[in-house]
């Protein structure tokens, strides 16, 4: 199983990304002149097909430092080649989507967000906050999911990650002029969290507590083996502790088996398709991939 606190970026839903510029002091750092320099990447490309049907796999990560280069080779001459551009989400960077965040992030009924943590989640959770020049009543107001989804991002944001950079950007800019279809609305994904119980949300913020001091060198770690197109090694690292497996059945299993059928029904028509979604979709047992497999679908490694 997949961990949720191992895999901020590659998991996440996109459009939880959003949430980030309403965190006041913690706002996307310009790239360094280190950050900036170019790094050639080899990212992992899979394909799906039949006799008139072409669909492209492609793992993604929602945010990444700048001057990576990746767009070449096989990836660029898929996406070229297609009819239409599938993402998770196709309304990103709508600021009614961001509203929509903040409203539906407030605690319903209210209710102090530091007063359901147990005294030692509280004092991990303060002293997060002070690292990230936060106040500690930052989210007082939300639900817990929200501040988890925070406390995911921002160390990286401030690390010079930013969502310009993620790799749905620069396919969007590169497919202007196809069709650009989405496996789930902002809404759905929206759902997805504020519908997990109070109890498993709490349970999530302190998963992604536990692995705070760490998360920046857990994240670059996984950036390499993307980078590399190592899958097994992206699985590997998202793998090392597990997450809460009713959670995870919510936020990964549930969908993966959901994003197969479409791919399923997708090859009953002609044409070409390139399916970006997050990258640990693409990883592990419980993978995009797997599910096709369960339903004698091959999948076939490009690159």
């Amino acid at each position: 199983m997949i961990s949720l606190r191992r895999s901020p970026l590659a998991l996440l839903a996109p459009v939880l990304l959003l949430l980030t510029p309403a965190c006041g002091s913690a706002k996307e750092a310009p790239a360094s002149k280190a950050a900036a320099s170019s790094q050639v990447a080899r990212p992992a490309l899979w394909k799906v097909s039949d006799e008139d049907t072409t669909i492209w796999l492609f793992g993604t990560i929602h945010i990444l430092p700048a001057g990576i280069e990746w767009y070449s080779g096989p990836i660029a001459k898929a996406l070229e080649g297609s009819d239409a551009l599938v993402t998770e989400i196709v309304e990103p960077n709508d600021p009614e989507v961001q509203a929509k965040i903040a409203r539906i992030a407030l605690a319903d009924p209210p209710r102090n967000l530091r007063e359901r943590l147990s005294p030692e989640m509280r004092r991990q959770y303060e002293a997060a906050l002070a690292s990230l020049q936060l106040p500690p009543s930052a989210f007082d107001v939300n639900d817990p999911w929200y501040a988890a989804v925070a406390l995911s991002t921002l160390p990286l944001m401030k690390d010079g990650f930013g969502t310009m950079n993620g790799a749905e950007a620069l396919l969007i800019e590169r497919a202007k002029g196809k069709q650009h279809l989405g496996l789930e609305t902002a809404e759905m994904q929206l759902g997805l969290f504020d519908g997990l119980p109070q109890d498993m949300q709490v349970k999530y913020l302190g998963e992604v507590l536990e692995s705070f001091p760490k998360v920046r060198n857990e994240v670059k770690a996984m950036v390499e083996a993307w980078k590399t197109g190592k899958a097994d090694e992206l699985a590997r690292l998202m793998n090392e502790e597990e997450s809460d497996p009713q959670l995870m059945k919510i936020l990964l299993v549930d969908r993966n088996k959901a994003w197969a059928k479409w791919i399923a029904e997708r090859l009953k028509q002609p044409g070409t398709a390139f399916v970006a979604v997050g990258a640990g979709h693409l990883a592990g047992k419980d993978s995009v991939q797997a599910q096709l497999a369960a339903a004698a679908i091959k999948t076939t490694r490009v690159r």
